[in-house]
């Protein structure tokens, strides 16, 4: 009997796209040209802790993409304690004065020596990075700017190269997309700050001896919605103590209360224990080196939580959902997310969601309904405990 053999059927080669050329490289978003002859850039990005380490990694693509050029950043007081005598992208920060809301009532004197302080050497590129320009967009204009950027809500004064403004966009990446209107590719996509000897031997005192790994909590938060409930943050603290960390409880100034309220859930065994410790008002040398000496954090979508990631150390974050997608961590290697599904006020039912109705006046936790065993288990996983 004779045997037949069938060649196998041939299918077309899959039609692929074209290599993207090494010139080119990643980016967020299309990248403009870049502006010629720049030899000053300044950026605007005030707020809080965290968010001037959104705007880090486009400060960097500034950088990279403009060597010759000094950028000044136009931020808060605790950006410039930061930043000073810090390695980075930044050269000077100028710290913003108070000025007004309401575009159409007259400036404040401190506002007007600001902006003539800023204008006594020339601007050739001006970068609004602090949110969709109702106020930032007509302040960043006073600058008299070669170029300006930035991005732009409806009804927002233009600049010359934006971005339109969608509340809900992770603002590294927003950031990284503005940048990318003047020419500037990401080089980071995720916020680093550099740690100083300054840092190590301001830590170094604060703590003294550490036994077993190092857990840093932080309860605190600028906004009450985003803070996991102080007696579920007692819990994972009492966890670590029982398992042979160090725990050291961090805070701001404000945060007295809260850390106290903390406190008082530990049961009273373990508040006597060496290991348990409390920095509140740390300067930001003690805080970064603090944070970069610790195994593992644990805290909410706060300044704290951002600037550890930054430097290198593990996170376990309580997030809602909302700020996941705001500023959340890109990455999930070292960083831990517990969500909350939580969408509307628990005192009133207000949709928290949506960012066109005025918020409510209840400063309810958003967060409180994510479990502590959920926590627990990250933490264990960062830490190695089985």
């Amino acid at each position: 009997m004779s045997e037949t053999t069938t060649a196998p059927a041939t299918t077309a080669a899959p039609q692929r796209p074209a290599a993207v050329p090494a010139t080119e490289g990643a980016s967020i978003g299309p990248i403009g040209d870049t502006v010629p002859d720049v030899r000053r850039i300044v950026v605007l990005r005030g707020g809080a802790l965290g968010d001037l380490l959104y705007a880090v990694p486009a400060l960097y693509a500034l950088a990279a993409a403009y060597p010759g050029a000094e950028i000044t950043l136009l931020g808060a007081a605790l950006h410039a304690e930061l930043l000073r005598d810090r390695p980075g992208p930044v050269d000077e920060v100028a710290v913003l004065p108070v000025t007004r809301t309401d575009w159409n009532e007259p400036a404040q004197p401190a506002e007007t020596e600001f902006v003539d302080r800023i204008r006594e050497r020339p601007v050739d590129l001006a970068v609004q990075l602090h949110g969709g320009g109702a106020w930032s967009n007509p302040f960043l204009r006073q600058l008299n700017p070669r170029v300006s950027i930035g991005s732009r809500a409806e009804g927002a004064a233009p600049l010359d190269r934006t971005l339109a403004y969608r509340f809900y966009q992770n603002e590294v990446l927003r950031a990284l997309e503005v940048v990318g209107l003047a020419g500037a590719p990401p080089v980071v996509l995720e916020p680093r700050v550099e740690l100083t000897p300054r840092d190590l031997a301001a830590a170094d005192a604060a703590l003294g001896t550490v036994t077993g790994p190092l857990v840093i909590v932080h309860p605190g938060a600028n906004d009450s919605r985003r803070r996991w409930p102080a007696q579920a943050f007692a819990e994972i603290a009492t966890h670590c103590l029982d398992r042979g960390a160090t725990v050291v409880i961090i805070g701001g100034p404000s945060d007295q209360a809260l850390v106290a309220d903390l406190r008082s859930h530990i049961p009273v065994a373990a508040t006597g224990d060496a290991r348990l410790r409390t920095l509140v008002g740390s300067d930001m040398p003690t805080l970064c080196g603090v944070l970069a000496r610790a195994t593992v954090l644990v805290g909410n979508d706060s300044g704290p939580r951002h600037l550890a990631r930054a430097l290198g150390t593990p996170t376990v974050g309580v997030f809602w959902i909302g700020n996941v997608i705001s500023a959340g961590p890109l990455s999930r290697g070292s960083d831990r997310v517990l969500i909350s599904w939580q969408t509307h006020c628990p005192a009133c039912g207000h949709d928290a969601t949506d960012e066109r109705l005025p918020r409510c006046p209840h400063g309810d936790s958003l967060v409180s309904t994510v479990p502590v065993a959920a926590v627990r288990a990250d933490v264990d996983e960062l830490l190695g405990w089985k």
